[in-house]
């Protein structure tokens, strides 16, 4: 089963060359240490909410944009490796040094792959989310995923993924539990949706949303509280 290192950063807008070229750089020695991929996503349509969003999670000034991430492993094995890894190698602590964003307000977390539906692509355009999900729901939430990846990829994604919250630290500033309140009874989801383009993404929401399988059952209880669900739209700078 795949894992995922997921990530969330404020960077500059002046920065997102340097941004880029700074992972561009870092991307050899992520490889050496087994991640199989690692995307970097601009944020470009990423909007406020009433009670959470993802400016409000890293805590983004106004001339900064959030950049979605993630890194891919074959397994939680090979992850937990290239962590010890990481932390002894000389190389990263050069990197960690020269970053061209605030570290202290990334937020970063380990997800284990729930639902991967569709192979890997090199996508245009990305939709990343963030939820709470209580612990007892999650088998309902998995059957519930699984539901929508399929409709997704019906109208047009690439590539559907929702990452079940592993290892999700708390952090002195910023964290992803803070970032969607998660409850202590709640897990965080971190996904994403890939598709082609942007056009396409746009097409496929308007005929989503008048889709009566989109339509939340009121028969039952909700899986999880929507309000405190965190959406953007993001474009890849970074996919390898």
């Amino acid at each position: 089963m795949a894992y995922i290192d997921g990530f969330v950063v404020a960077v500059p807008t002046a920065s997102k060359a340097a941004y880029r070229k700074h992972a561009v750089d870092a991307l050899p020695l992520f490889k050496e240490f087994g991640v199989t991929r690692m995307v970097e996503a601009w944020g470009e349509d990423v909007p406020d909410g009433k009670v959470t969003d993802f400016k409000r999670g890293v805590q983004a000034t106004p001339d900064e944009v959030v950049v979605f991430s993630w890194m891919e492993y074959p397994s939680k094995a090979v992850r937990d490796a290239a962590g010890q890894k990481m932390m002894s190698d000389p190389r990263m602590k050069e990197m960690g040094a020269a970053m061209p964003f605030d570290g202290k307000r990334m937020i970063y977390a380990g997800f284990e792959a729930m639902i991967d539906d569709g192979p890997r692509g090199k996508p245009g355009y990305i939709d990343g989310t963030l939820m709470a999900v209580p612990v007892a729901n999650k088998e309902a939430f998995r059957a519930w995923a699984a539901t929508m990846a399929a409709l997704f990829t019906e109208h047009g994604a690439i590539r559907v993924l929702d990452g079940w919250g592993d290892h999700v630290p708390d952090g002195k500033v910023t964290d992803f539990k803070r970032a969607v309140k998660a409850k202590d009874d709640e897990a965080v989801m971190f996904g994403w949706v890939e598709w082609p383009s942007k056009d396409v993404r746009d097409a496929a929401w308007g005929k989503m949303m008048a889709d009566p399988r989109m339509q939340p059952d009121r028969t039952h209880p909700p899986l999880f509280d929507g309000q405190r669900m965190v959406y953007g739209g993001f474009t890849p700078i970074v996919d390898e």
